[in-house]
């Protein structure tokens, strides 16, 4: 049976696991993973803050700091997720 990500967001699975989110197919050769840095609260909610995002080659072989090829903080979970989905798309080459 094939695994069925129970999170999508623009067709890539989404997966968290405490402060670390993947993004992307992991049989694609780039994923992002996104880092939580900081939180705030809002509404009564606590809300993802300051995210570290890293476009990784998912190749194995390759030393842990060879793997990262673009990286950049930024302020918010939909602006992390909208510049790494664009560097992700470039990397695979998809338009």
């Amino acid at each position: 049976m094939a695994y069925a990500p129970k999170l999508t967001y623009k067709g890539k699975p989404l997966v968290r696991k405490g402060n670390e989110i993947y993004y992307g197919n992991m049989t694609d050769p780039y994923v992002l993973y996104l880092q939580v840095m900081t939180t705030k609260t809002e509404g009564g909610q606590e809300m993802a803050d300051k995210i570290r995002v890293m476009l990784l080659s998912t190749d194995l072989t390759k030393a842990p700091q060879e793997r990262v090829m673009r990286q950049s903080t930024k302020v918010g979970l939909y602006n992390a997720l909208d510049i790494g989905g664009i560097w992700l798309e470039k990397a695979l080459g998809v338009h």
